[in-house]
């Protein structure tokens, strides 16, 4: 899961950035508004930490961009401010969460994956494809009720394939969904090709229902077999 926290407090951003790192959580920072716009314009993000007061302008107006933009995606203010005004104003525009600071880094785990869950997996925390199931909270991949072992890599990429099962994912939206923005720099995507060759081996030797089917010179599918 891949998440942008929007944050000009270095210690606060580096303890957010430590912390989501535990959880093998793909984070990326922005410390200002024009670089958070950047970000959220060019990329994707599974959930957004957002601060209202940022050098150069306002969370609030990194929120009408997005809107503007057409993408909701996931978001957390996270705000010294615990003014209603601007608790409304952020949710209005679409932030699905307000986290007054200071606050227990152990709660801004939970809220995330309490937003992540409740939009994107209709509240569970669980993807269930076929005779297979991705626990979230867990880390963990299942075929048959067998624990399959991944590493971080495979479960990152499982974890997109399964959330967009049947659907074409570029290599170039697949190496930026796991690897981030540092995707930019490589010269190729032999990266990712390694990557989901050691996964379907995974997945065929596990027994699993499922197949990342290859679509020549664009990317993959992944589907129930």
């Amino acid at each position: 899961m891949k998440i942008l926290v929007i944050e000009d407090e270095p210690q606060l951003l580096d303890n957010i950035k430590q912390s989501l790192e535990k959880e093998k959580y793909l984070v990326e920072t922005a410390t200002d508004y024009f670089s958070a716009v950047d970000k959220v314009i060019v990329y994707d993000y599974d959930c957004i930490l957002l601060d209202i007061m940022l050098p150069d302008g306002s969370g609030l107006q990194v929120l009408e961009q997005l809107k503007k933009e057409g993408k909701s995606g996931n978001i957390i203010i996270i705000s010294a401010n615990d003014s209603l005004d601007d608790k409304l104003t952020g949710l209005e525009l679409g932030a699905d969460d307000y986290l007054t600071k200071p606050f227990h880094l152990a709660e801004l785990n939970a809220r995330i994956k309490a937003v992540v869950r409740r939009k994107d997996l209709g509240g569970k925390n669980e993807i269930d494809v076929a005779n297979t199931k991705l626990d979230l909270d867990n880390r963990q991949f299942w075929v048959d009720g067998f624990l399959i072992p991944l590493n971080r890599k495979e479960f990152d990429i499982c974890h997109y394939f399964m959330l967009n099962k049947n659907r074409l994912v570029t290599k170039a939206a697949l190496a930026e969904y796991v690897w981030g923005d540092h995707s930019d720099h490589a010269d190729s995507f032999e990266f990712v090709y390694y990557q989901i060759k050691n996964l379907r081996k995974k997945l065929q030797d596990a027994g699993a229902n499922l197949e990342l089917e290859s679509i020549y010179g664009v990317g993959y599918k992944l589907i129930v077999v």
